[in-house]
């Protein structure tokens, strides 16, 4: 089976500007690089990824950058940037420099104020990304699907991806309101989704299973721009293996036919993140 994992995470504990995670995450409390990534794929065609940021600290953003610029498996990398620093635009200019850089993850549920994003002070930084071609991915909880729907809607030629299915209350059985959110912003066009993450959204014990009236809704609303994701080494804080969330996925998910499979785990990634241009 062939995948394009579009959220995986390197990190070395102890390494530049990087906090998280620590001893109270102990499964993955480890350095997590790509040799780790090409094992723990053994037996799955991996034939890219994308390296999602998983510190708010530029330094981490840098180190991602010169441990992936050879790397073969990373094909695309999502860093992050300080939105309110006065130069946030210069940044995010000399870092679309950067062979493989394709976007940008504030990391919205960190912050307290749900509707951070819409703020007068971040235009300049979403416009210098939008001028660069860059895309947003939205790593965010239910509480944020009203403020991102008027984000998305107020900036229409920004490609956005939103993490991790929004994180419903799996754990909980809570479908509502995330369902009504997600339906909403899945009728702008330039809002995609990852079918990712949701395992941990879940409660210690709670079977796969359970997560398939959120999987269900997610391929009914985004259909072909939904893209498989592994979140690894995250991924392993809930138990599973790579290989258990790629047949998880593929089950809750129930592609109809090559065609359709191929677009979950390669098609979406590979055209959300321009996977194959610029030398990719």
């Amino acid at each position: 089976m062939r995948v394009i994992d579009a959220h995986q995470h390197f990190w070395r504990i102890g390494g530049p500007g990087q906090s998280w995670p620590d001893a109270g995450w102990p499964r993955i409390h480890r350095d997590f690089l790509a040799d780790d990534l090409r094992s723990a794929a053994e037996g799955i065609e991996l034939i890219g990824s994308v390296l999602v940021q998983s510190q708010p600290d530029d330094r981490d953003t840098d180190w991602m950058f010169a441990i992936a610029a050879d790397d073969a498996t990373v094909k695309a990398i999502v860093g992050w940037v300080d939105l309110d620093r006065p130069d946030a635009a210069a940044r995010i200019a000399e870092l679309a420099r950067r062979p493989k850089l394709r976007g940008f993850r504030p990391m919205l549920q960190a912050i307290a104020d749900s509707e951070w994003i819409l703020a007068a002070e971040r235009e300049s930084a979403i416009e210098a990304m939008i001028a660069h071609r860059l895309r947003f991915d939205a790593l965010i909880q239910p509480r944020h699907l009203a403020p991102l729907l008027i984000f998305a809607k107020r900036w229409p030629e920004l490609p956005i991806v939103i993490d991790h299915g929004a994180k419903p209350f799996a754990a909980r059985g809570e479908l509502d309101p995330w369902r009504d959110g997600i339906a909403a912003l899945a009728e702008l066009p330039n809002v995609w989704c990852k079918l990712s993450g949701l395992r941990t959204e879940q409660a210690p014990g709670q079977p796969a299973a359970a997560l398939r009236p959120y999987v269900a809704h997610l391929v009914r609303h985004f259909s072909d721009r939904l893209m498989w994701g592994s979140d690894w080494p995250v991924l392993l804080h809930a138990g599973d293996s790579y290989a258990d969330w790629v047949a998880t996925a593929h089950d809750l998910a129930a592609p109809a036919g090559t065609a359709a499979e191929d677009e979950l785990f390669v098609g979406a990634a590979r055209r959300f993140y321009a996977i194959g241009e610029a030398g990719l």
